[in-house]
């Protein structure tokens, strides 16, 4: 069943009295050679499982369950449960588990802990700019030792995700991410190769997960707070946008301690790395203590 032909989607979804649901984002994938280009890229062994966040009709899934030993497809929309089973059924026994959940209130510990026993994990997920942020942090914050998360963005997110300190497009998701593992721009997929077509161009994105962080804050929290601090007001100046963050520590400190790290006092946060972030939120976290904080 070519689930990448346009006519075949449509007499599925007429069969099955279902509709592209904007609330989901759902805009299924019509290039074969792009989606056999996502699954091929999201591991390096076929004996990995792979967590597949949003399956639709299952274009992506088929070549996914073809590729690796097990596939634990999450699909929100009720609607698509029965349309999986019929899409899927030519798939290799046993290979396909479809469960029908929300991403976000999905015990992801529950779920993936038994396969994490039996080898590698990965992601694979065709995110709608909406919701991409929060379940790109709640699959970076479950703790689960990911293999790598491979999902397909909107391009304008892509290149956030993957941009470097100093940059226009860098930001706090950037900053974060690379505290976690390292984000690769694979390729570009163009809004033609969608039904519907999306207003915009979407990317592939990989992130290779540390297997052990590089850089170790004394506190997460700190780390976190003071990478958002920085950004939300960018245009300040670092001491300055610190100071609005941290309210308790008075504004002469912040300015001493962002000097002791070796920076200038008029410096913006998007010119500071994961590492020169991590220096800073450590000074951060020992002045708070030393307060009593």
């Amino acid at each position: 069943m070519n689930l990448c032909d346009i006519r075949t989607i449509r007499d599925i979804m007429s069969i099955y009295n279902i509709n592209f649901r904007k609330e989901f984002g759902q805009n299924f994938l019509t290039n074969r050679t792009v989606v056999e280009d996502i699954a091929d890229s999201c591991s390096d062994t076929e004996e990995a499982t792979i967590l597949e966040i949003g399956p639709g009709i299952g274009v992506l899934t088929q070549e996914l369950a073809f590729r690796y030993r097990k596939v634990i497809a999450v699909e929100i929309d009720n609607g698509l449960i029965p349309v999986l089973k019929y899409t899927l059924s030519d798939c290799p026994e046993g290979v396909v588990e479809v469960v029908h959940q929300d991403i976000m209130k999905t015990d992801l510990h529950a779920l993936l802990d038994p396969y994490f026993e039996q080898g590698s994990v990965s992601v694979c997920a065709n995110l709608p700019y909406y919701i991409t942020t929060p379940i790109l942090m709640a699959l970076l914050e479950s703790g689960l030792p990911f293999e790598s998360i491979t999902i397909m963005i909107q391009a304008e997110v892509a290149d956030r995700l993957c941009a470097k300190a100093g940059s226009k497009d860098y930001g706090a998701i950037t900053a974060v991410l690379n505290y976690y593992g390292t984000a690769e721009k694979l390729f570009r997929v163009s809004a033609g190769n969608f039904l519907p077509a999306p207003k915009v161009d979407s990317a592939v994105v990989r992130i290779r997960l540390h297997k052990e962080k590089p850089y170790q804050p004394k506190d997460e929290d700190t780390l976190f707070r003071t990478i958002r601090a920085a950004f939300e007001q960018r245009r300040k100046t670092l001491p300055n946008a610190l100071s609005a963050g941290f309210r308790d520590i008075p504004k002469e400190t912040l300015t001493a301690i962002v000097e002791a790290c070796g920076h200038r006092a008029d410096i913006r946060g998007e010119r500071l790395d994961i590492a020169e972030f991590t220096a800073l939120a450590d000074r951060i976290y020992e002045e708070r203590q030393k307060r009593g904080l």
